[in-house]
């Protein structure tokens, strides 16, 4: 097995034709080993620090790939236990997940054409979703992204190695994960990235000053921002 370069085998997640009970049943799992890996913590852990309290106050933000809206619905409920107002836009091309956050802004559409207005969104968020795409696609992913900010993109997703392949493949197991969603988890590790991949692809998209890093070695994490109108 190779993990020195992208795999770009195909997911069941990316067949959106598959029977509602079928996407339901993959995304209520999906949603338990996301929460199972606390993949809202580099979120929480960093985003406060990085923006600064007076911009956490309140947060216009766009959940790029959100399927069921989890991440919106952990991260504006942590941030309401502080005090603070975040606002999330779910943004998915499969219409099913998003049926499962009523009450949510959710929008049926394409991260590579967001239906939006150029600085929509003070931040543009997306979680574990980059890794569907081709690498053509990411830069037109991240571009979008980066249109409809007005101020900061926080991107995050897997990264490539043979330890979080082996610790998917037993977490799985041992949680009894229904078997496309396990072979998915596993697909997505090698379709997954390295940092200098995600710096190399952040030029080509056009988005100076980004930083990518690596979080507990199981996860790359993409942050920039736009300067502001003194710094122009």
């Amino acid at each position: 097995m190779n993990f020195q370069e992208r795999s770009m085998q195909a997911e069941y997640f990316d067949e959106l034709d598959r029977p509602v009970a079928e996407t339901d049943i993959a995304f209520r799992e999906l949603d338990r080993l996301n929460h199972f890996f606390r993949f809202h913590h580099a979120f929480m852990s960093r985003l406060p620090g990085w923006l600064g309290p007076d911009k956490c106050r309140q947060l216009n933000v766009l959940d790029v790939g959100a399927g069921t809206g989890l991440l919106g619905q952990k991260l504006s409920t942590w941030a309401r236990a502080r005090g603070w107002d975040w606002r999330f836009t779910n943004l998915d091309l499969n219409p099913i997940p998003l049926n499962s956050c009523p009450g949510q802004t959710n929008v049926v559409g394409s991260a590579l054409d967001l239906p939006f207005a150029d600085g929509t969104f003070d931040l543009v968020v997306a979680s574990q979703m980059t890794h569907h795409l081709t690498n053509a696609q990411i830069v037109t992913h991240w571009r979008e992204a980066w249109r409809v900010s007005r101020d900061a993109v926080f991107i995050c997703d897997i990264h490539r190695n043979v330890g979080l392949y082996t610790l998917l493949w037993l977490t799985t197991l041992l949680m009894g994960t229904e078997r496309t969603v396990r072979e998915d988890a596993l697909i997505s590790v090698q379709r997954g990235f390295r940092c200098a991949e995600w710096r190399d692809l952040a030029a080509q998209a056009g988005i100076p000053g980004a930083e990518v890093w690596l979080y507990y070695g199981t996860r790359l994490v993409l942050q920039a921002r736009k300067p502001g109108p003194g710094e122009r």
